[in-house]
């Protein structure tokens, strides 16, 4: 029996042990991306617990259409799509943006958490934090997908572009925009 190793193994590899019901390597796919997935979400809806279900519903949309994944894009640029996809779906299903970075207050824990996050930041950060989350919460869903990707999650026009399935040109238009409505929103809330 060979052993498989699922750490130094490529996304191809895994995705057709997957296809073929290895558990194991569909769980390295999970770890490989989930803080991608997180990132995203959260960006997109805020860290409320629908981005939560909208995290693992995008894991369990990949895990449903591996076996139609062709590989035509990166296996990454795969699951941002579902992820933004989904997220879109959700502020869609809210007819309202949610705030980007909410905290959310349902459990003691995610209290506790919230207080020591906020006491390792000083005022003025926690000042500055809340501003920019307001003048994004404040931005069109298409202005807002393209502020994550680029300006959060650090994508380059071409990645963002790929992941959005839109032109470069049509990525940078909306950049510019966006980054001229945050300007204008950062300008009134200070």
């Amino acid at each position: 029996m060979v052993m498989r190793d699922y750490f130094h193994s490529d996304d191809n590899l895994l995705v057709s042990w997957t296809i073929d019901g290895d558990q194991r390597a569909y769980s390295e796919l999970v770890r490989r991306y989930e803080k991608m997935v997180a990132g995203t979400v959260k960006g997109m809806l805020g860290n409320v617990q629908q981005a939560e279900d909208v995290g693992q519903e995008t894991f369990i949309r990949l895990y449903n259409s591996l076996s139609s994944f062709r590989g035509d894009s990166k296996l990454s640029t795969y699951i941002q799509r579902i992820a933004i996809n989904l997220s879109l779906n959700e502020l869609k299903r809210n007819k309202r943006f949610v705030s980007l970075f909410t905290r959310a207050k349902d459990t003691n824990d995610a209290t506790e958490r919230e207080v020591a996050d906020i006491s390792s930041e000083s005022e003025s950060d926690r000042d500055l934090k809340e501003i920019l989350e307001k003048s994004i919460e404040a931005l069109p869903a298409e202005f807002k997908t393209i502020v994550v990707l680029r300006l959060i999650l650090g994508y380059s026009t071409k990645e963002s572009a790929e992941v959005l399935e839109l032109p470069i040109g049509t990525v940078l238009s909306r950049l510019s925009r966006a980054k001229e409505q945050l300007k204008n929103e950062i300008n009134n809330l200070m």
